[in-house]
């Protein structure tokens, strides 16, 4: 008996190694980083823009996070930036956009449920375990340094 299950989950294995989609690691990391560094490029000629017109740095950066959260929770609405995520993988979801499209598509995947609970109850099903955790170990770290300094 053992033995039969041995080579069903050998077979298995081999099937599902078969049916896996294979992944070209080279390009998958070249699209990333061309369309991560995209994206920070239209962040950076958000900055430029706003400084020309005479904001100061310090605002223009500010100004320029909101833009870039409206831009992929915009996109994330139109469907847009899910096609950007399936084209270029980690290159989307590491910029400020990404954090946008992982609040907004919780949200409206689950509108139809209420705005209780389903917008607010769900909007940070994604995001929320990264906020905890990110939070959680910078008020660590700064304590440790508080107490090393």
């Amino acid at each position: 008996m053992n033995n039969n299950n041995e080579k069903q989950k050998k077979e298995f294995q081999k099937k599902v190694k078969e049916s896996s989609p294979k992944s070209n690691l080279l390009k998958n990391c070249f699209m990333a980083f061309i369309v991560g560094g995209l994206i920070c490029d239209i962040g950076q000629f958000f900055v430029n823009m706003l400084m020309n017109s005479g904001m100061p740095l310090d605002e223009a950066r500010g100004y320029t996070s909101l833009i870039m959260v409206f831009l992929g929770s915009f996109l994330t609405g139109l469907g847009v930036y899910d096609n950007i995520g399936k084209f270029a993988g980690a290159g989307s979801i590491v910029p400020i956009t990404g954090f946008a499209n992982s609040i907004v598509s919780p949200a409206m995947e689950f509108k139809r449920e209420g705005y209780v609970f389903g917008v607010a109850a769900k909007m940070f099903l994604i995001a929320g375990p990264v906020l905890v955790y990110g939070i959680t170990s910078s008020v660590i770290v700064g304590l440790i340094y508080y107490l090393i300094k």
